[in-house]
């Protein structure tokens, strides 16, 4: 049985895209069925793993909304075992047109669950807010990844994710569990880094991931190429760092 991870921060630039698609192509790389959903209405995570986000028919719009198959909507990308439920920019209008729904914050569950036979890893990139396809995705999720850059400001919102996280335990989905913090950006020269990378450590112990996504150009240039890192230069640090991180994933639910 497949597990779903969401990847969830409302603070934006904090990395949360680029780890849901390295991570993804990582999880695939290691032999792992993996289905990656944009549930970001900017679709970089569609666009940066090849998918012509402007010729899209179908997507997780359409699934969502017009209750259509997740099957019609996804697509392979060029990782064997990596296949991605694209975004587009119509799912700006989901969540209003969503508020009429009934048990509305349970569509994406009801969408997804059916998959987990089909799949190691169903992996969610949020987009950066608590609204309520954040919600849905939460509900739909067996836990969450959340990404920490290692700049000013990082701990900020954090309070406010942990206290939706507590919400939606305590009334949508008592399972949900937090994964892990993640700390992205981090450039071991600088002292602010570090003692956030401390900070962090301290406040959240056994919960924080080992592996650390350091600053990385290549992880930067490769979505430009409708690439993941592995794809674009397997030998860069941030190849090697989201490979560490998913085998850590691996490891620690004995997939």
């Amino acid at each position: 049985m497949g597990r779903i991870i969401a990847l969830a921060n409302q603070k934006g630039g904090v990395g949360k895209t680029t780890t849901s698609m390295n991570l993804a192509a990582s999880l695939a790389t290691l032999e792992k069925k993996v289905l990656l959903v944009d549930a970001d209405p900017q679709a970089n995570a569609s666009s940066g793993l090849g998918v012509d986000v402007q010729a899209l028919e179908v997507s997780v719009y359409q699934c969502l909304i017009d209750g259509v198959d997740p099957h019609e909507a996804i697509y392979e990308t060029d990782i064997h075992g990596l296949d991605i439920l694209p975004s587009h920019i119509d799912l700006v209008g989901a969540e209003i047109e969503m508020l009429h729904m009934d048990n509305r914050e349970q569509v994406m569950k009801r969408r997804l669950r059916p998959l987990l036979s089909e799949y190691d890893f169903i992996l969610i990139d949020c987009s950066p807010s608590l609204g309520l396809i954040t919600v849905n995705a939460l509900t739909a999720a067996d836990s969450v990844i959340i990404p920490v850059q290692c700049e000013y400001f990082a701990l900020e919102g954090i309070s406010k994710l942990l206290n939706t996280i507590k919400l939606i335990k305590s009334r949508l989905n008592p399972a949900l569990e937090i994964e892990g913090f993640l700390l992205t950006m981090y450039d071991s020269r600088l002292r602010l880094a570090n003692q956030i990378k401390e900070e962090v450590q301290r406040h959240f112990q056994e919960l924080v991931f080992k592996t650390l996504i350091t600053r990385n150009v290549k992880l930067s240039e490769a979505p430009s190429h409708g690439l993941p890192a592995i794809l674009y230069d397997a030998d860069s640090a941030g190849a090697r760092n989201h490979l560490a991180l998913a085998q850590e994933i691996i490891d620690k639910n004995n997939k």
